[in-house]
Formats: structure tokens, sequence, C-alpha cells
């Protein structure tokens, strides 16, 4: 009785191993690599001036600040309002896209299709069985390639932006102006796919939904979530001391609902610091350096691309800034970068992962449709990077 207990608990623990690694392959992955690297390099006084506590500061507080927001409801009230005056499914499918479009240029891809591609399921369902059929894949994917390609437009639309921008020494300005004309070309594209998609299986429809999201008495924590937003904004600029932002947006947040802090990614916290020991590390060996410099010495934007393929843009990010002065090309390349493979940018494994939970039959035709849709915005991106 006693082996058969200590067997299923085993069991029980390598089911969550498994799990874990799953939820969190590049986590994994950054702490192994960071560990490896110590045997090459052992840990010593300049270790700490690896990690960049300026990007994890404002990266934890606008986390948090979302993580409220979303906790009260915010966005999806705001989809639920515009969904009321859907007429049409091709409507429906615009709306839905276009929110995680816009959306992640300010709560970041990853919170965008958190929030979003759930409650598309919900609204599909509502919808009937066969318009959710025949829409659920392709939003759900369109959504995925909206919110990584809305989310290169701002510095604080990715984890990987906030870090390239807080590097790059140019104002946000600067970086908007370089990337709207790939933020503009993909806009186009989604709306161009949602009209063919849309007019080819439209059909009259009312979203009605049995409760409506509700912010009467919310007033005075929304308003406390903006003001901490906007503090998140000066911040970035370094208008206001980002020491002074976490003590305040955590101050007021254990005031308002100090349950907020566990939706926090903590995660991906420690993923950057895992990456920034890494390559701290390596950019300490002579033999990576000039491999690595001499790869990167003309083709930035390109290696920038072809690296995320394999170990998504954020890691990439980290990586190849050690390894150039061209920030502006590392910062087309790494958003360009998140199109193509489904590991390319961990915001698409999100949606991913929703599809296999509440559509499991359907993942395989999900990643077909995924890669196919992902290989052809790439393209068309990477066409209109050699034009420019």
């Amino acid at each position: 009785m006693r082996q058969k207990t200590t067997y299923g608990e085993m069991k029980v623990h390598m089911k969550r191993a498994i799990l874990f690694l799953k939820e969190e392959t590049v986590l994994v992955i950054a702490l192994l690599l960071a560990v490896i690297s110590m045997f090459f390099v052992p840990p010593d006084k300049q270790y700490i001036s690896y990690i960049d506590f300026h990007t994890l500061a404002i990266l934890f507080s606008l986390m948090c600040v979302m993580a409220g927001l979303q906790r009260i409801g915010v966005f999806q009230w705001i989809a639920e309002a515009l969904l009321g005056k859907v007429k049409g499914s091709g409507q429906l499918t615009i709306i839905l896209v276009l929110l995680c479009f816009f959306f992640s240029m300010f709560i970041t891809n990853d919170v965008s299709l958190i929030t979003f591609v759930p409650f598309t399921f919900i609204v599909l369902k509502l919808a009937g069985e066969q318009q959710r059929e025949k829409l659920l894949v392709p939003i759900v994917v369109m959504q995925t390639i909206a919110a990584n390609m809305g989310s290169m437009l701002t510095p604080i639309g990715s984890p990987h932006n906030l870090y390239l921008y807080g590097h790059a020494g140019i104002t946000i300005g600067d970086f908007m102006q370089l990337m709207l004309p790939y933020a503009a070309f993909a806009l186009v594209l989604l709306l161009v796919w949602a009209w063919l998609c849309g007019h080819k299986n439209n059909v009259p429809l009312k979203i009605s939904f049995e409760q409506r999201t509700d912010l009467k008495g919310k007033g005075k924590a929304l308003t406390a979530y903006l003001i901490l937003f906007l503090l998140c904004l000066l911040a970035v600029v370094h208008v206001v001391y980002y020491v002074w932002t976490v003590v305040i947006v955590v101050a007021v947040i254990l005031v308002l609902d100090r349950r907020v802090l566990l939706k926090v990614d903590y995660g991906l916290l420690v993923t950057f610091v895992g990456l920034f020991v890494f390559i701290g590390n390596m950019g300490r060996i002579p033999a990576f350096c000039n491999i690595l410099q001499n790869l990167m010495a003309n083709h930035v934007a390109f290696t920038a691309i072809a690296a995320s393929q394999v170990m998504s843009n954020v890691p990439a990010s980290i990586l190849l800034s050690g390894f150039t002065e061209n920030f502006r090309e590392l910062i087309v390349g790494a958003n360009l970068g998140g199109l193509g493979t489904l590991i390319a940018s961990m915001a698409s494994v999100i949606s991913f992962k929703y599809i296999v939970r509440e559509e499991g039959r359907n993942k395989g035709k999900y990643f077909l449709y995924f890669t196919v849709a992902n290989i052809c915005f790439l393209a068309a991106l990477v066409i209109l990077y050699i034009l420019i």
C-alpha cells in the first residue's frame, strides 16, 4: 500500500513537471542556458551588471496595471459594446481581429490574446455552431497575427520592444516612425483578409450577451489604474525614476486589490533574468563574440528574423542586442521575426494552447492554417523591408 501511494505521488509530480515544461518552455531553456554558461564564466561581481533592472521594473509595473484593468473587466466591456452593434459575420470577424491589433499596442500582445481569444470562443458560440465551425480557426489565427503586428508599433507593445527601446537611445516618436510602415501594411493585409473571409461566409446575425460586463462602482479603480499606466509611460521615457514607479504601483494595488499581484507573469521576469545572465556570460567569451559579430555585421534584421524562428523573438532580441549597435535594424528584425513558426513569438503559443484546450480536434487544422498565414505575412513584410 505504501509503495502504491509513493508511485502514485511520483506520477502526479511527473505530470506536474511535464505540464510546467510545456507551459514554461522558454523559462526552462533560459535558466538552463544561464547555468551552462556559468561553467565557462564563473559567477563574479560583473554578474549584477548583466541585469537590466529598468526593463524588468517597467515590465513588472505594466503587467500589474494590465492585470488590474483586466480584473475589473475594462477590455471585455469595450469588446461587448463594439459587438453589440454587429449585424453580420463579416463585421464580427473584423472587430474581433482589430481588437487584438489595436489593444496589443498598449496592453502587450500576450495580454491582448489572453483577453480576446477566450472572449472569441464565447462570441462565436453565441453566433451559432455553423458560424463557429467556419470562423473559429481563421479568426484566432488572424487575432494572433494581429496581436503580434499591432504590438510592434509601440515600445510597450511587447517585452522585447520594451527592452530594445531602452537600449536603442531613440524617442518613442522615432520608434513608432520606424515601425509605422510595417504596422500599417500589416493592418491593410489583415483588413483585406478579414473582408475576404467575412464576404465568403457572411450571414446576418446579432450578438446579444445574457449578462453584460458592468463597470458601475469601479470608477475609482479604473481611474487609479489609468493614472498608474500613465506613470509607467513616464518611466519608459525616463521622466519618472523606475524604482519609484514600482513602489507606487505595488502600493496602490495592495490597497485596491492585492489579488492582482497573483496575475502577473513572474515566469517572464525570471526568463529575462536567465537570458541576461546567459548573454552576459557569452559576451565574455571571445570566440562566441567573434562569430556573432561577423554574422551581425551586415545582416542584423535577417539574423534577428532567423533567430526568432527557433528561439522566439524575446530571447533573440536579448541575445543579439549585445553584438550590434544597429538597434533600428534589430527592432525591425525582431518584430517581423514574430511571424513564421509557432514559437517565433511566445504570444502565438497562447492562442494555440486555447485551441488545444477548447477545440482539440481542430489543432491540426489550426497549425496548418497558422503556418501558411504566418509565412505569407512574413514574406509580404520582408519584401516591404527590402523595398524600404
